[in-house]
């Protein structure tokens, strides 16, 4: 029985997707649920599944080829097949061929250097799924975890660039076209800033409370909850309170009049290899500590295996950007539309300060806020970073909302 492959329905306001890349070519077998191939849109990979076994026998969209919803990518004959020899796969059982690594486990294994063939796979017949190489690799860190000074930053392996061409000809040019993320990120940072009126605002904080509560509490917190207590929940947390006290810099621009909203749904920015990507920390007012820690963690993984789901990265009220996780000392953030400002991170310095007449080294960070000054008047942004410095050198505060 032939079986026609379907675009599948595109989320709202998404009118197309790119065929990204087949990963079956006609006349290859495939079991059922297979990933056969992946449609990029302006924000995240859909995966095509088979949804029968059998054999593919058309692809009418090749690899970089438009496609909307309900158009037919390819058809495929139903019925048992046998598997391909080639496959990548897990530990072989019973003699069979090993189950494939679909496209997002692929993407994982390749970018945590997690051997699959270590693996033993928990999904059917073996075969190897998400949460299978999540766990080796937070048992490798677990494995490897040594506690960090106070001035250690996370570091995020370079990304590997292809290897440049080389000739006896001098000077090589090589011509590649944007992903949809890429362009669809290069038109919002256009869009920001010729309909804002951008503005940054900086100021500094002392760690200190922080490192301290942070040192005190570490080994408890990771035991009791399974997650490392990092600085970005501080963060987290004392933007929705500064947010509280000051509405102005959650609201956004809604034609002419300021639309304030009554939530406080939290961007946090997240490097993956398709470019950068801002997936929401819904309702943060009401998340502890250690669900804030947790679902940023769960946002890098996904981030990186390119599994964020486009739920994942719509809405939001405000963002929060760490340029220190790269080095970066001072930036100016832009503004991600149609929020109204963006909060920015940096490296942590070690830098003499005066306290009390003497003069003492503390971890230093420059914080920077930039604004849409259309709506947010210079005092509210100034008074708004000077309640998170606040908050963050007295973080008992924190705690008692004040």
């Amino acid at each position: 029985m032939s079986i026609e492959l379907r675009v599948p329905q595109l989320p709202e306001s998404v009118s197309d997707a790119t065929v990204l890349n087949w990963h079956k070519q006609p006349g290859e077998s495939v079991t059922r649920d297979e990933t056969l191939v992946d449609l990029e849109t302006d924000k995240v990979v859909l995966e095509v599944p088979a949804p029968e076994a059998g054999i593919l026998k058309e692809i009418r969209f090749g690899d970089g080829e438009t496609v909307q919803a309900e158009d037919i990518l390819g058809i495929m004959e139903a019925g048992a097949a046998n598997r391909s020899p080639n496959r990548t796969a897990a530990t072989p059982r019973s003699g069979e061929e090993p189950p494939a690594l679909s496209p997002a486990v692929r993407r994982l294994v390749n970018g945590s250097g997690i051997d699959p063939a270590a693996l033993e796979g928990s999904g059917k017949n073996g075969r190897i799924v998400k949460s299978d190489v999540e766990a080796a690799i937070a048992a490798r860190k677990s494995a490897a975890a040594v506690a960090p000074a106070v001035t250690d930053q996370p570091h995020r392996p370079a990304e590997t660039a292809p290897p440049a061409p080389s000739s006896s000809a001098g000077r090589i040019e090589e011509r590649v076209p944007m992903t949809r993320l890429r362009k669809r990120v290069a038109e919002r940072l256009v869009e920001a800033q010729q309909t804002a009126a951008i503005l940054t605002t900086f100021n500094e904080v002392n760690l200190q409370a922080v490192a301290d509560l942070r040192g005190r509490y570490r080994e408890v917190f990771e035991k009791r909850h399974d997650v490392r207590l990092g600085f970005m929940s501080f963060f987290v947390k004392a933007s929705v309170e500064a947010l509280k006290q000051f509405p102005i810099i959650n609201a956004t621009v809604d034609g002419d009049d300021i639309l304030y909203h009554g939530y406080f749904d939290i961007g946090i920015a997240v490097s993956s290899p398709r470019g950068l990507v801002v997936p929401i920390l819904r309702d943060a007012d009401q998340l502890s500590f250690a669900a804030i820690e947790q679902r940023i963690k769960d946002f890098g993984v996904k981030a990186q295996a390119g599994s964020l789901s486009y739920d994942n990265l719509t809405g939001g009220t405000f963002s929060i950007t760490n340029g220190g996780i790269f080095g970066s000392m001072l930036s100016t953030p832009i503004l991600n539309p149609p929020q109204s400002a963006i909060l920015g991170m940096h490296s942590i310095q070690q830098r003499p300060v005066a306290e009390k007449g003497e003069v003492v080294i503390r971890p230093m960070m420059y914080l920077a806020l930039s604004y849409d000054h259309r709506i947010i008047d210079g005092r509210d942004a100034v008074q708004f970073l000077v309640t998170v410095k606040q908050l963050l050198e007295d973080p008992s505060r924190l705690l008692l909302e004040i």
